[in-house]
């Protein structure tokens, strides 16, 4: 998510790992992958204890405008599947797969993250079988898995998301179906602000420098990589998959819920997500 400034939202984390600004420049694989891991790390506890109940222990909340796969059923039949969750958290989403019998592993770059999946394991008796890597280095055999999903997992964080895109076709089988949900790519053009100051343009959506927070030394502490809808289409179409569905999920009448920067005043006026839904060709 795009941030106009270091969030008082995150200050733990923040505090934690050392940041005090953000800065306009590239980052490659290996700068996004250990940022991320020691962001997610740390702010791993913050983030369950804002966000877990909305989310769950076995449901699987595709985005905070809280479409649900349960009503969607982007994945279509999931008994008996072999299902890969990317960029699992706590894995949430994964338990309700398995409950609903389908065969999930689950993986994540935060140890932090598979903490609390573990915790959740035990706590709901849902043991989903866990593994910590890169969305870019998948550790899976070709042709491991019938579908593979990702809601708001690992995709936006990875400097090469056609390296992200290749790695999942290689673990599927043909004609497998690969669903994933982002940050709408017009929020980037926006500041990360779910008040009246976040409906105002402040860049343009051309732009895809990184989002990147550093500490006094200018390290990386959080990477975030911006692509628009046509470069995750092209990336797509380049690693062999077709593009079924573009979902932008509309604001629920009711849902007063902020997260971040989502909210219902900028809900009501454009999209938040956008859920990619594709298949690997035959």
């Amino acid at each position: 998510m795009l941030r106009s400034s270091v969030s008082n939202q995150h200050a733990s984390a923040e505090q934690a790992l050392g940041t005090t600004g953000i800065v306009k420049r590239g980052a490659d694989a290996a700068e996004s992958r250990v940022a991320n891991r020691i962001w997610w790390d740390a702010d791993a506890d913050d983030y369950h204890r804002t966000h877990g109940e909305f989310l769950g222990a076995a449901d699987f909340v595709w985005c905070p405008e809280g479409l649900r796969e349960e009503e969607a059923r982007f994945l279509g039949e999931i008994a008996g599947q072999r299902i890969l969750e990317v960029g699992c958290g706590s894995a949430m989403c994964a338990r309700w797969l398995k409950d609903n019998k389908a065969d999930v592993t689950a993986f994540d770059i935060s140890s932090g993250m598979l903490r609390h999946a573990k915790r959740n394991n035990a706590e709901t008796g849902i043991d989903v079988p866990l593994v910590q890597a890169s969305a870019d280095q998948l550790p899976f055999r070709d042709d491991s898995f019938d579908a593979a999903c990702s809601a708001f997992g690992a995709v936006p964080f990875v400097a090469d998301v056609q390296e992200v895109f290749s790695e999942v076709a290689r673990v599927l089988r043909p004609g497998a179906p690969w669903v994933f949900a982002v940050n709408h790519p017009m929020r980037w053009i926006f500041p990360d602000d779910p008040g009246p100051l976040g409906l105002t343009v402040t860049q343009s959506y051309f732009d895809r420098t990184p989002y990147v927070e550093v500490d006094d030394e200018g390290k990386a502490t959080y990477v975030e990589h911006h692509r628009t809808l046509g470069d995750y289409v092209r990336a797509l179409t380049n690693t062999g998959f077709v593009l079924e569905d573009l979902v932008e999920p509309e604001w629920p009448k009711g849902h007063t819920r902020n997260w971040g920067q989502w909210s219902p005043l900028r809900g009501k006026l454009f999209p938040g997500t956008a859920i990619f839904r594709t298949r690997l060709t035959s």
